[in-house]
């Protein structure tokens, strides 16, 4: 997909077509004027008429309209202007652009940015490219078409650059979430970040099981049991800094096939079990954007990879494990497998001197039940450092909402009567809670925030800017995250 920037006039644009937008007052843009002057008013009748709208991504298509040259012009509602920020603009040129690619599309223009900030171009840039993409990777009828060339009106190519970057990273996550389970599995992810790695100078380790056997990595190991594909674990390091810098550390969840173990799942429960790695994948996406976009600081990406299977070998309820740093742990329920991944891999974070921690995980259907299946929960040891989080996901339109961390009601809940703690708290009561306090186990006292991405990561139905499958949530907040970093 090309990006590139264009001065010429909305009506004299020769392109497939054309998009303008309009406010929920009905307010047109200032390209959107020049459109309805060069079309005897036809936009403002249509807007009196109601047959277009200012809702937030409401997309109306006009075919071959007078005194355009354009093919079609699509009208996109922009929302509220007293709350139109980059969320907002990354789902407007969203929204358009997947209307416009239910068909093969050459040439779109964007003019969309009169009065944007740069941000809001920028978000808008890779809203544009993450809309016109779909899930129908394997469909010999694509329902999407991806746009071959997007113009986007008035804009400086490094804003450009910055927003086909994002945009491409976020696809990116999508697509390895959207790859059935036989083509992404421990090793294969592993192979894909070599090989970003090698093509873009990010320094990478991959661990493979005799490695993560001699690292005492004995809880994702024991996930990984049952499964004839063997573990690996991925560190991704971007040293853009000075080699005294602070330390970011990004940890993600790659169970890259989820049946639950012997707490073995339904064939529903288990249809979307290829998304239990997307915690993985936008790690994966958001050390892309980060080393793309040349950014100084020092951050680490790690990934603890597995499939959690039934097998001859399989881990059972009952067992006891001792993880990486020494806490043993009683299983109570294999399919609460995410938690036990992570906690090695928390761990080694800490050993690699990380200054503060973000992870996420496709942890906790407790957590959907909470707060839906668009918002994220986020819980944390140190609350400044869950408030520039959330700050970064709020400003980059990115649900999020926190959960209570009470040490006195909640920490007893995961004590065990024969290790130190166990895997699952009591009954369905706290469940996202009591799984991130499992995580507080292994990450000492060095500020951390877990998200839990069950919900958002993957859309069972397509939204009017984005279609069904891996959503690449939360790149954009990791990456804002690291803009700030030295901030």
């Amino acid at each position: 997909m090309i990006i590139s920037p264009t001065d010429l006039e909305v009506t004299d644009l020769e392109a497939d077509a054309i998009v303008v937008g309009v406010d929920a007052q009905g307010t047109l843009t200032k390209e959107a004027q020049e459109v309805d002057v060069a079309t005897g008013g036809m936009l403002a009748r249509l807007v009196t008429q109601e047959e277009i709208s200012g809702k937030l991504g409401k997309v109306t298509v006009i075919l071959s309209p007078p005194g355009v040259k354009a093919g079609q012009v699509a009208v996109v509602g922009l929302g509220e202007s007293r709350q139109f920020g980059r969320g907002q603009a990354f789902r407007a040129a969203a929204a358009a652009a997947k209307r416009l690619a239910e068909r093969p599309r050459r040439r779109v223009a964007f003019f969309l940015g009169d009065g944007w900030t740069e941000q809001q171009v920028e978000s808008g840039v890779c809203g544009a490219m993450v809309g016109c993409q779909g899930q129908d990777l394997y469909r010999s009828e694509k329902n999407l078409h991806a746009i071959e060339e997007i113009l986007w009106d008035d804009a400086y190519e490094a804003v450009l650059t910055s927003g086909q970057i994002l945009g491409e990273s976020i696809n990116l996550t999508r697509q390895l979430v959207n790859e059935p389970p036989s083509r992404i599995y421990p090793e294969s992810f592993a192979a894909e970040a070599e090989k970003f790695a090698e093509e873009s100078g990010l320094e990478i380790e991959v661990w493979d099981e005799q490695r993560l056997e001699d690292e005492r990595c004995n809880a994702l190991l024991a996930v990984a049991r049952g499964s004839a594909r063997p573990p690996r674990l991925v560190i991704l390091s971007h040293m853009g800094g000075d080699p005294g810098d602070p330390i970011l550390s990004l940890v993600g969840k790659g169970v890259t096939f989820d049946s639950g173990g012997l707490s073995v799942k339904t064939t529903d429960s288990m249809k979307t079990m290829k998304c239990d790695m997307a915690g993985a994948a936008t790690v994966f996406g958001a050390m892309q954007a980060i080393v793309r976009l040349e950014l100084p600081i020092n951050v680490i990406g790690l990934a603890g990879l597995v499939e959690n299977m039934v097998g001859g070998d399989s881990y059972k309820v009952g067992d006891v494990i001792s993880a990486r740093n020494g806490k043993t742990i009683e299983v109570l329920n294999t399919d609460a497998e995410g938690r036990l991944v992570l906690a090695d891999v928390l761990d080694l974070a800490i050993e690699r001197r990380a200054e503060k921690i973000i992870d996420l995980a496709t942890l906790t259907g407790a957590c959907m039940i909470a707060l839906g299946t668009d918002v994220a929960g986020l819980m944390t040891n140190d609350q400044a450092w869950c408030d520039a989080v959330r700050a970064a996901a709020d400003d980059c339109g990115e649900g999020v909402w926190q959960l209570p961390m009470f040490p006195d009601y909640y920490d007893e809940l995961i004590h065990s009567k024969v290790a130190d703690i166990k895997n699952v708290g009591e009954g369905r009561w706290a469940g996202a809670i009591t799984a991130a306090k499992f995580l507080e186990q292994f990450v000492g006292k060095t500020p951390w925030t877990h998200i839990d991405v069950a919900g958002p990561a993957f859309l069972e139905n397509p939204k009017p800017w984005l279609d069904a499958g891996g959503t690449g949530m939360f790149v954009r907040t990791l990456v804002e995250v690291a803009r700030r970093w030295n901030a």
